[in-house]
């Protein structure tokens, strides 16, 4: 019998996240901080809320990442003084530089991941992927778990 999808999904996510330690020595960040720093270079300067938004984790957790990532060098603010989840994070050089880095990393990360998969394969996978992800989204919150 084959595995269910449950644990096919967890062992890609767990190779997956093995592949990303490997490459979290070399750089001193932290786990989670690459992915902000890549979507801050492919998306431009944004909001914390937008970074929480976007990658569906907890604005806190945005916070305590993006303090530290301002602390080393890699990112800074332009403070709104109103409201401090509305300020604008933008790449420092170091930062840039990093982000680079790491978006090499992800795109042989993505190309490990695919080895052997035809152009339409790829296509179909991305698709089913969203449309995975999408039923969730859909799914009502007292839905959850059974209850």
């Amino acid at each position: 019998m084959q595995d269910a999808f449950h644990m096919l999904l967890y062992h890609a996510f767990h190779a997956q996240r093995g592949f990303l330690r490997s490459c979290l020595g070399r750089s001193g960040l932290g786990a989670g901080q690459p992915k902000l720093l890549v979507y801050l270079y492919l998306h431009g300067p944004c909001s914390q809320r937008e970074l929480a938004s976007y990658f569906e984790i907890d604005p806190a957790a945005v916070c305590r990442m993006l303090a530290s990532l301002e602390q080393n060098g890699f990112v800074e603010r332009a403070e709104n003084e109103t409201c401090r989840r509305t300020d604008r994070v933008c790449l420092t050089e170091q930062g840039l530089a990093e982000a680079k880095t790491w978006q090499e990393n992800y795109l042989t990360m993505d190309s490990i991941l695919l080895r052997g998969f035809s152009e339409q394969e790829r296509e179909q996978f991305a698709s089913f992927l969203a449309r995975a992800c999408g039923n969730f989204h859909a799914k009502k919150e007292d839905d959850a778990c059974g209850t």
